[in-house]
């Protein structure tokens, strides 16, 4: 099963796009920041897609991507 990352930091979105994702039997794992989301994405290497917004506190979407394109 592919497993796919949600990282937004409205929590209300994280369960929309997992709710929708999760009935297309697709193993849905969340993230609520970008630090987080690089955590998971270097401790769990079965993620097959990130699904990332880009408008963050903290670290932002395009940075996030940026730092996980050098992985």
């Amino acid at each position: 099963m592919a497993a796919i990352l949600v990282v937004d930091d409205e929590s209300r979105m994280r369960k929309l796009v997992h709710d929708f994702l999760s009935r297309s039997n697709y193993e849905v794992i969340e993230a609520a920041d970008g630090e987080e989301a690089i955590d998971i994405f270097y401790a769990d290497k079965s993620i097959s897609l990130i699904i990332l917004d880009v408008m963050m506190p903290g670290t932002d979407g395009l940075e996030i991507c940026s730092r996980l394109r050098e992985f």
